[in-house]
């Protein structure tokens, strides 16, 4: 799997790309304006964070001189102005921790909001799933990626901004500190003024080079480290979801095994970003150490040759390490930024993949689709997939109001991909369909889907429950056979894992007996019932709902009666090169169930 994300993974278009199509996220959640308040209040909180540690810096010189003099008067003045200015300092650090986490939280809020949006668009989250590596894991990307990304992005730029406001305020106060210093070089000598400066920024700059040079490696770690992890979480919550099919074909062996594989490359994967973080920390930390006694050594012949205090030195010495501490910010965040490049990576390049569904859906041949407020009209079909082309016989098929058609055809046909294209949910291909308007047809697969909470809620499906009355929806179930399940409507459980594939089928028709649609497209949906509820529901189907347009697609062992004609379903593995066509830029698609 990590050969394949290194050769499938997004592209990096570049970090000022990168910046504004986040940027963009977050205006098209229409959460700026409040973005920009909050940046705005910490500005203010932090420029007077500044300015009050450059008087705290400045409150060295007179401490210290009241030490070597043993001045108590003025000792304890200075522990006064010391208390105030500290007191200070906590307000305002309280105040911006509470001004960063809610940025932070408000950033994760519209990073979500904008890809949620664009995930959920109708069709969407399907054909990503066939976009390749890209698709693959989409929850990662939404709940780990956004929240890693918003964090990172508020603590980074944060972090940024302060440093550079301490560099600005505090490089003023070390040059005007630093003496000038006389140099002699081949007879002449040489005067080099803001010495303490020149040796911060050399400091700092040395340090920052050879941090870039060591910690590159890890940019490219991190982001095949987030590609493992989405896969290995994808496996322990695809073995959960499966554990009754395992547990009954005794497979605990095999899945382990799996399991063992996805987490050996992702250790692997963690083993080298260690080692390149070691290689790192040899450069942060040895930079760390040695600061605590650099500035004392470049102004060290300032106060051995007499003309610097005490109180001066200390506070050169602050002035100095605020400077290259300011200028340090690179050094001490390269991890943290290489692992933020990574992270923005993956959820701009998740936002351009799904923004590019709908260019792509435009190119190569597809099957022209289109709504009227009559009846169905299938012409000159073709279904396309990787491996066989999807047709029927005859070639144009007119179902009227009320009519009754059922397109058969052998296992292995195309039956579930030629249901997909009538959804619209498929189309790859050629070939006309006409439907009826969207909110008059109700789609049923083979397998009905069930969602968690209330079982009121999934009876009512998609609709909120207060759309129908408590007796409508009791009646439905009643119908279908389900009306044990009356007492519990107001439950909440996981209901998809509780009912049977026969028991779900069922709650899909007393869906459709409440909405009451007028056409009904099924994919072998009577199929899937037991003896008994098949008996139920195609009494239902011939009486109450008897009112319905019904297209329905199966093997042809549907009960007697239920359709009134019948059109064959062809596959023709000549014309399986209309998919590769349409979609080969990305190579073949996945497999389809057929």
């Amino acid at each position: 799997m990590g050969e394949q994300a290194r050769e499938t993974g997004p592209v990096d278009p570049g970090l000022l790309r990168q910046v504004s199509d986040m940027a963009g996220l977050l205006r098209a959640n229409r959460c700026g304006p409040r973005i920009l308040w909050l940046i705005a209040a910490l500005v203010a909180v932090i420029s007077a964070t500044a300015y009050a540690q450059i008087l705290l810096n400045a409150w060295n010189q007179p401490f210290y001189d009241a030490l070597t003099q043993k001045d108590v008067g003025a000792f304890l003045r200075q522990l006064r102005v010391f208390a105030e200015l500290a007191g200070l300092l906590l307000v305002l650090n309280v105040v911006q921790l509470w001004l960063d986490q809610t940025l932070k939280l408000t950033l994760r809020r519209g990073l979500f909001g904008a890809l949620l949006a664009a995930w959920m668009t109708p069709g969407r989250a399907l054909r990503l799933a066939r976009a390749g590596a890209v698709g693959e894991n989409p929850d990662q990307r939404m709940q780990a990626d956004v929240d890693a990304l918003a964090d990172l992005t508020g603590a980074l730029g944060i972090g940024l901004f302060q440093a550079s406001l301490l560099l600005v305020s505090f490089i003023g106060v070390l040059w005007r500190q630093s003496s000038v210093v006389d140099i002699p070089v081949a007879g002449q000598t040489w005067s080099i003024p803001g010495f303490m400066v020149w040796c911060a920024l050399f400091y700092a700059a040395a340090a920052s080079w050879l941090s870039w040079r060591v910690g590159r490696p890890l940019m490219a770690m991190n982001a095949e480290r987030l590609q493992r992890e989405a896969a290995f979480r994808f496996e322990l919550v695809r073995i959960n979801e499966s554990r009754d099919a395992i547990a009954l074909q005794h497979g605990e062996a095999a899945e382990s095994a799996r399991i063992e594989a996805t987490f050996g490359r992702l250790v692997e994967i963690i083993h080298a970003a260690i080692r390149a973080t070691a290689r790192l920390t040899w450069v942060t930390a040895g930079y760390g150490w040695f600061t605590i006694v650099a500035p004392i050594v470049a102004a060290s012949p300032f106060y051995f040759s007499g003309d610097m205090t005490i109180g001066e030195l200390m506070l050169v010495v602050g002035a100095f390490n605020q400077v290259q501490g300011s200028l340090r910010w690179f050094v001490s965040n390269y991890a943290v930024i290489a692992n933020w490049r990574a992270t923005l990576l993956r959820v701009t390049s998740f936002h351009r993949a799904l923004a590019g569904l709908d260019a792509e859906a435009g190119s190569g041949p597809r099957i022209e689709r289109h709504e009227t407020g009559s009846g169905i009209e299938i012409a000159g079909l073709r279904v396309a997939t990787p491996y066989v082309c999807v047709r029927l016989d005859p070639d144009r098929v007119v179902v009227a109001p009320g009519e009754r058609v059922l397109l058969q055809g052998a296992s292995g046909s195309g039956k579930t991909i030629l249901f997909r294209a009538l959804a619209g949910l498929w189309d790859r291909g050629g070939g006309r369909i006409v439907m009826p308007a969207a909110r008059s047809v109700v789609y049923l697969p083979t397998h009905s889907y069930v969602p968690p909470g209330l079982l009121a809620e999934a009876v009512c499906y998609p609709h909120p429950c207060g759309r129908y009355a408590r007796a409508e929806t009791e009646a439905a179930l009643q119908a279908v056979g389900l009306g044990v399940f009356i007492p519990r409507l107001g439950t909440s459980d996981r209901w998809d894992r509780l009912l049977s594939e026969s028991e779900k089928q069922c709650l899909a028709f007393a869906r459709v007996l409440l909405q009451r649609p007028d056409w009904l497209v099924m994919d072998d949906a009577v199929g899937q019932l037991d003896p008994d509820a098949r008996i139920r529901v195609v009494k239902l189907l011939k009486g109450r709902l008897g009112h319905m347009g019904l297209l329905g697609i199966g093997n042809g062992s549907e009960p007697d009666g239920l359709y009134t004609r019948r059109v064959r379903i062809v596959t023709d593995p000549g014309e399986a090169d209309l998919c590769r066509s349409g979609d080969g830029r990305r190579g073949p698609a996945k497999p389809e169930a057929v």
